[in-house]
Parts: C-alpha cells; sequence; structure tokens
C-alpha cells in the first residue's frame, strides 16, 4: 500500500539486542492533503533504512508500507511497517491534486445523473414527522 503526505513527526527511535543483533526502530507521522485529512504511524525498522530514508519532520513523501497485526495475550494489535520512503517535489502536489479528481468524477458525473432520474420519481423512504405525529425529526 502507498500514502503520500506531509511527515508532522518523527518519535524518538528505539534501539536494543535481540537473539539476532542489535536493532533500531523509529516511528513517524505522516499527514495526508484531503479535504479532512489522516494522519498515519509508520515504523521504520532497521538502521540501514533509517540510514537510506533520512526522513525529516516536514517533507513530503510517498510512503510504501505494510500492515500486519499480532496477538498478545488476547489483545491484537496493528503493526505498520514502512518498505519504502521516497520524497516527494512539493510543487507536483497541486499539480497531482488537481489531475486526479476530474478523471474518476468525468465517468462517475453520468452514472450520478442517470440515477438521479429514476430516484427522483420515487417517494422519500420516511414520511415526515409530521404525518407520523411524532415530536422529532428522526425517521426511526
Amino acid at each position: 500500500m502507498e500514502l503520500q503526505g506531509r511527515i508532522i513527526a518523527a518519535l524518538e527511535p528505539k534501539s536494543g539486542v535481540s537473539q539476532r543483533g542489535e536493532w533500531k526502530a523509529q516511528d513517524f507521522v505522516v499527514e495526508t492533503h484531503e479535504s479532512y485529512p489522516r494522519k498515519m504511524v509508520f515504523s521504520v525498522f532497521g538502521a540501514d533504512r533509517l540510514q537510506r530514508f533520512n526522513i525529516q519532520v516536514g517533507q513530503e513523501v510517498l510512503v510504501s508500507f505494510d500492515i500486519d497485526a499480532h496477538e498478545y495475550q488476547g489483545r491484537w494489535y496493528n503493526s505498520i511497517r514502512a518498505f519504502d520512503v521516497r520524497l516527494v517535489d512539493p510543487a507536483t502536489i497541486g499539480a497531482q491534486g488537481v489531475q486526479a479528481p476530474p478523471s474518476p468524477a468525468a465517468p462517475s458525473a453520468p452514472a450520478q445523473s442517470t440515477l438521479a432520474q429514476p430516484q427522483a420519481s420515487n417517494p422519500a423512504p420516511f414520511p415526515p414527522a409530521e404525518e407520523e405525529g411524532s415530536a422529532d425529526d428522526l425517521p426511526f
């Protein structure tokens, strides 16, 4: 999976020693550029990857990641690990945002107009609240 956004936080690196040797990991928070921005925390595991990606707060990135879950003492935990992080040119954000929505909207616009005509002739699924004698305006 992939997600594009801006790095808004770099959490403290973690390190330790396991049976395989020393390890290092760090979590980062990326925020999307949608009308309702979403945030995702992802982990980069391995000193070599951390050095190669060189992720800094404020960078525009494209994160390629895997999602997995594991169980521990009857509870389940998600794990989002990045296997590739590429820098994105900030100047292309506006161009991609403008180009991406029109192509899906163009095919769906005729479909919406053909669906809107039959729906307009159908009565509303719930009668107005005044006809039911209810004081509230909830349909259920």
